[in-house]
């Protein structure tokens, strides 16, 4: 049995998906990412216990909220769920970001302008880079689904 919790999949929002995202939530989202296969909490766990004191039990409840926030898929293996992220790490901190940034467009506006003067010239660099890219892609493909 598969229980696959992505956003898009299910129609749930971005702002659910990213809403309160802790620490031991981000460092379990690292597990996942770096990871080749789907883990399970035992497998997690046991990454996660060589460098903190963790419970069994705070990772499997952490894990279990991942996925009601639709950042995981997870899928029966036996009696255990084995859990891979529902999401790359750069499509979450898009998805962040954009949650973050709000929908009025004022608000929009001046939070962009407030990040823009706060990045270094390398990163403004970059930014500009990024732009050009997704306007060449929205020039010559399909038009653009937002999120």
């Amino acid at each position: 049995m598969t229980e696959t919790s992505h956003a898009k999949k299910s129609g749930g929002s971005g702002a659910a998906r990213t809403r309160g995202m802790g620490e031991l939530e981000r460092v379990i989202m690292d597990q996942l990412w770096s990871a080749d296969q789907a883990l399970t909490v035992r497998d997690v766990y046991t990454a996660l216990s060589e460098n903190r004191d963790i419970a069994y039990t705070t990772v499997m409840t952490v894990l279990d909220r991942l996925a009601k926030k639709q950042l995981v898929d997870r899928e029966r293996d036996g009696r255990a769920w084995r859990y891979r992220s529902a999401t790359g790490r750069d499509e979450l901190a898009a998805e962040i970001m954009d949650t973050a940034l709000g929908e009025d467009v004022q608000e929009r506006t001046a939070a962009l302008v407030a990040f823009a003067d706060r990045v270094s010239p390398d990163e403004a660099a970059l930014l500009l880079e990024a732009l050009a890219a997704v306007e060449a892609n929205r020039s010559s493909g399909p038009p653009h689904e937002s999120v």
